[in-house]
């Protein structure tokens, strides 16, 4: 299982600067299919610069919740530093 990508990427606006909100949909590639599910998730930078992601999903997806946010975390963490995330 591995995410493929993040479709209708959006940045809400929040006026805590250090706190990033994002909704999009996760398009996840299972064993047997590729299904998606809204995703919302926050990126927060503490004081030290240390960030931390925290993922929602919206809908079930026909796979065990635990590695989907664990492999949907991953990914947001590699587009943060690759700098492909709207800031």
């Amino acid at each position: 299982m591995k995410v493929v990508e993040l479709k209708n990427l959006l940045r809400e606006d929040g006026q805590i600067f250090y706190i990033r909100h994002y909704t999009c949909d996760a398009v996840f590639e299972l064993p047997k299919s590729i299904e998606s599910a809204k995703a919302h998730f926050t990126i927060e930078m503490n004081c030290l610069g240390n960030k931390t992601i925290d993922v929602e999903l919206e809908n079930t997806v026909n796979y065990p919740l635990i590695p989907l946010k664990k492999a949907l975390t991953d990914y947001i963490f590699e587009q943060e530093q690759e700098g492909l995330l709207p800031c």
